[in-house]
């Protein structure tokens, strides 16, 4: 089935309706009057910026840089959230902020802009933030033409040659300069798609093509790109039911689409508001055939909530395996994320943990859950879609207090994870696999990753050693600035 633009551009017509509510109103008011009463000493990872960063030197303060470590961190994340005449009220929804941590001989830089999205800059305009989005309401003077109208851009990055595409979950990836982080324009990959949602986590195939898939209900665009970011095609496929879904994954040969029950309930806004959590309904896994997009089944599992997969891979004997940070409900999306905006109180919902789900050839699927607390689930990037056997992933985070303090790698074969805690007072983020030159076993890389310092006020930069995560950081460069907690990044 060709994909239908019309079929997915229905749904933005609806976003321009959105009113204040009361509830609005309140959640405005208590985050004003958070900075009265104080904030908790988490909150600097929802501070907004107010202003790009231009690029700066960083100062090592701890270890010795590898000498062939070169290359540039992309990460994406919100940036501001509160504005004069009304402000976002969920963590989803702040303005997207790109950020380059750049590394060579031995000495790295940070440079960060904002988005340049139709969305900030009417919002900039108007000193208000406006658009409905993911937990953010809205309200009548939101400009809502196509899905791009409301597109944050602050969600994840990809690279596409000289450039890096910022992606959010229900429009078009934004182009911005790979070396400046200027904004160009939104991506449209073919003239009849434009607009239509490309997801925040594509999937690379180790055959140098790209994957991804677009939402609208019980519906899916199959995106599949060329190497080098051009549209090779698209097909819409049918679901078995309209799920919140963040995230999806995929073997060398097949997708594989994870449906948790919370499920389309009744139109509205903001987004989540259209969606109800069924608990009795169980997660459906569905896995399509790549080469033939009609051949698909469908699995059971008991419930759970997720917002991420590992990448997946098929065992010699024909099982389908993938990691994932699985949770017990949607608290958290629905109310902790609101909590991180207020900058105070007990953010509800139970941390996910780290479990293993395998899809047998005889139709039966098991979930093994890991016992370890963990978000963002990364790999080797140079296994996507085949056989591995290790996942880093954050760590430390606990029930009433947000977002995670530690990082570590799982390795699946021993049952084992290699932990390195850095306590309350940093806040850990979304680490990425870099390869050493020449080197091809998963533990021959290293881990590159942010962290917010609590205690100084400071964003840092950390590498690790794959091999020895609980050494700690081989070394650490510090900026004399703070940036919000980012999500997902890439390495070029």
């Amino acid at each position: 089935m060709l994909a239908s633009r019309r079929t997915f551009m229905m749904g933005a017509a609806a976003l321009s309706a959105a009113v204040v509510t009361p509830e609005t109103v309140r959640a405005m008011a208590a985050m004003q009057g958070s900075a009265e009463a104080g904030s908790a000493d988490w909150a600097l990872a929802t501070a907004d910026l107010e202003a790009d960063v231009a690029p700066r030197a960083l100062s090592l303060v701890r270890g010795r840089a590898p000498a062939d470590l070169m290359g540039t961190l992309f990460r994406n994340g919100p940036g501001k959230f509160r504005r004069a005449g009304g402000s976002a009220t969920h963590w989803f929804d702040g303005d997207g902020l790109m950020r380059a941590f750049r590394i060579d001989g031995g000495q790295a830089t940070l440079q960060a802009r904002f988005a340049d999205t139709p969305k900030r800059r009417y919002e900039t305009e108007i000193d208000a933030v406006v658009t409905p989005g993911f937990g953010t309401a809205g309200d009548a003077r939101a400009r809502i033409g196509s899905n791009d109208d409301a597109n944050a851009a602050n969600t994840a990055v990809m690279t596409a040659g000289d450039k890096v595409w910022a992606l959010w979950e229900g429009g078009s990836p934004l182009e911005m300069s790979g070396s400046d982080l200027s904004t160009g324009g939104f991506v449209t990959l073919r003239d009849d798609l434009k607009g239509m949602p490309f997801q925040a986590h594509p999937r690379n195939a180790p055959d140098g093509t790209i994957w991804n898939i677009g939402m609208n209900g019980d519906k899916a665009v199959v995106w599949h790109l060329n190497a080098d970011r051009s549209l090779r095609d698209a097909q819409v496929i049918q679901l078995p039911r309209a799920s919140y879904m963040h995230d999806f994954t995929a073997t060398a040969r097949h997708l594989i689409i994870v449906m948790q029950p919370w499920v389309f309930d009744r139109a509205g806004m903001p987004y989540a508001s259209q969606f109800a959590w069924h608990a009795d309904m169980g997660t459906q896994v569905m896995v399509v055939d790549k080469a033939d997009l009609s051949r698909r089944r469908i699995y059971e599992l008991p419930t759970f909530s997720f917002f991420h997969l590992g990448d997946a891979w098929e065992r010699a004997d024909g099982a389908i395996q993938f990691d994932l940070a699985a949770g017990k409900d949607v608290a958290f999306a629905v109310e902790g994320a609101r909590v991180l905006v207020e900058g105070r109180g007990t953010v509800p919902g139970e941390p996910a943990q780290l479990s293993l789900i395998t899809l047998h050839t005889d139709g039966r699927a098991e979930m093994v859950k890991s016992g370890v607390t963990a978000e963002f689930p990364k790999g080797d990037p140079r296994r996507a879609g085949l056989e591995r056997r290790l996942t880093v992933h954050v760590a430390g985070e606990r029930g009433g207090r947000p977002l995670p303090t530690g990082l570590a790698v799982h390795d699946w074969q021993t049952g084992r994870s290699d932990a390195f805690e850095f306590g309350d007072g940093q806040i850990m983020e979304e680490a990425v696999f870099v390869p050493k030159p020449g080197r091809s076993a998963e533990r021959e890389a290293w881990l590159v990753a942010p962290s917010i310092n609590l205690r100084r006020g400071v964003t840092e930069l950390h590498v690790f050693e794959a091999a020895h995560v609980s050494d700690g950081p081989v070394c650490t460069w510090r900026a004399e600035v703070a940036l919000p907690a980012g999500f997902h990044g890439c390495w070029a």
